[in-house]
């Protein structure tokens, strides 16, 4: 697998938002990554360091749309915590 297809997207919530000021990220990343595919990919991307990676499955929840139901995509989100002296990720700029 790729380093480039190992994250997906990041998750903007407003935790994560907040867990942005302890040099915390959230990415949703591919449902096969590990711990260290995902440590190597961020490094590789953002060119930062990684000290610790927490990874957690999603389950997929039932939704209805009238009578029709169906199952959300199941997810797999990591935590990725950087280095003290590592620079921070732009994931979006304020200006």
């Amino acid at each position: 697998m790729e380093f480039t297809d190992v994250i997906k997207r990041p998750v903007i919530t407003e935790a994560s938002v907040t867990a942005m000021d302890e040099k915390k990220y959230t990415f949703e990343v591919d449902t096969r990554a590990n711990k260290t595919l995902v440590k190597q990919a961020v490094e590789a991307a953002f060119g930062v360091k990684v000290e610790k990676v927490n990874i957690m499955n999603v389950k997929p929840k039932f939704k209805r749309m009238g009578k029709y139901g169906g199952y959300t995509n199941k997810r797999r989100k990591a935590i990725v915590k950087l280095t003290q002296d590592s620079k921070e990720i732009q994931i979006f700029d304020a200006e």
